[in-house]
């Protein structure tokens, strides 16, 4: 007979007997119960409330053991090169470790901070330039205002560049240690514009001004033990206020003029002044010169005249004799008029000595080479009386006695 036919008692699907209700949960619990106490080693000849006990808190242990596992693992952790890994335990200070694979108690008892000393930060100071060039940056004059030791107003523009270079001081010193490092620069920075004259800070004095705001800078973080580390400080601009920018261009341009023209006068000065210094030496050197000149002629005449006197003492009338030559020779050598005394006579006696000169030296270039005759005449001329170009002196000159 068929299931489905009336008068049926089997059920294809549930295997029972005309009993057509929902399945017992509480024996599909038992059942469930003892499938895992022979999984896992439990008891099977006691009854099915103690068994299932038994299994149950055996499978609860293996859990609590694996969660245990799981847990230590996650204490581990990987710190990257160029940061520092920083642990604290129950929030306090506990250790720092440096790059590689790392192992902390875990939470909620330990936990790190990971923190980067090597990236390079900056703050800026009077501007915002949202990423672009400082010249297209936004001015924020709150920052940038500052007032000089001459009471006048600058607009300063500094970017300030720095790094952690003690990863617990910068946890656990200061609250927000940027946001001090940058009230520092600022501070800093005014003090150093306000102990300088602003020619000063607009001109030669910028790399000064930042070598002396980054050592205040230092110094402020140092005091707070904030960790952080200044590595360059760039004034980025230092101009007037805008307000005033046309007549302090006036004000360069006419000292630039007065620079040019002092240059000018110095380089002219250069110029002459070694010339004039050099004219004098010159001058100093030809006057030293003609009194040596003149010192040692007079040594040498003094010299010449003691030995001449001594020559005198040991034979006086040859000394005079001599003298008397020697000083005619010297007057007549560059005399052509001839004096000739003739002993009781009014006869003047005229020798045309230039004009025999000047003739002997015309005749020396026509005498034939190798000759040994005589030296030739005057072209045939005979000494002639003249009383109008070269007339003789009637003078008698007698030996000195």
């Amino acid at each position: 007979m068929a299931w489905n036919e009336p008068g049926g008692s089997k059920d294809p699907w549930g295997g029972r007997g005309g009993d057509q209700g929902p399945p017992d949960l509480d024996e599909i619990v038992r059942k469930m119960q003892a499938k895992m106490g022979g999984l896992f080693g439990g008891r099977k000849g006691g009854g099915p409330r103690n068994g299932g006990s038994g299994g149950g808190m055996f499978a609860i242990g293996v859990l609590v053991a694996i969660a245990i596992v799981v847990w230590l693992l996650s204490g581990l952790y990987i710190v990257d090169e160029g940061k520092r890994g920083v642990e604290l335990r129950f929030g306090q200070f506990s250790k720092i470790t440096m790059a590689g694979l790392h192992w902390h108690i875990p939470f909620p008892i330990e936990r790190v901070e990971r923190v980067d000393v090597e990236q390079r930060r900056f703050v800026e100071v009077g501007y915002r330039s949202g990423g672009g060039s400082v010249s297209g940056a936004q001015t924020v004059p709150r920052e940038a205002l500052m007032l000089t030791e001459d009471e006048n107003i600058v607009d300063i523009r500094v970017a300030v560049q720095y790094q952690v270079k003690d990863a617990r001081g910068y946890l656990f010193n200061v609250r927000d240690p940027d946001v001090t490092l940058k009230q520092a620069a600022e501070s800093a920075i005014r003090e150093v514009i306000g102990k300088s004259q602003m020619d000063f800070v607009l001109t030669e004095g910028r790399s000064e001004v930042a070598v002396d705001a980054k050592a205040l800078i230092q110094n402020i973080l140092d005091q707070y033990n904030s960790g952080l580390l200044v590595t360059t400080v760039n004034l980025q601009d230092a101009q007037p206020p805008e307000q005033v920018q046309g007549a302090f261009a006036d004000a360069i341009k006419a000292r630039e003029d007065e620079v040019r023209q002092k240059n000018e006068a110095e380089a002219y000065s250069n110029d002459i002044i070694p010339r004039a210094r050099g004219a004098a030496a010159r001058v100093l050197e030809e006057a030293n010169g003609y009194q040596l000149s003149v010192i040692a002629s007079a040594e040498g005449e003094a010299s010449r005249f003691e030995q001449l006197l001594v020559e005198y003492e040991k034979a006086p009338a040859v000394t005079r004799k001599r003298l008397y030559l020697s000083t005619m020779e010297e007057v007549l050598g560059n005399s052509s008029k001839v004096t000739v005394d003739v002993s009781k006579s009014n006869n003047l006696m005229y020798l045309p000595l230039d004009q025999m000169l000047q003739g002997a030296a015309a005749a020396v270039p026509r005498r034939p080479t190798g000759s040994t005759g005589s030296t030739g005449d005057n072209d045939g001329s005979s000494p002639a009386m003249s009383n109008s170009d070269n007339r003789v002196d009637t003078r008698r000159t007698r030996e000195p006695r």
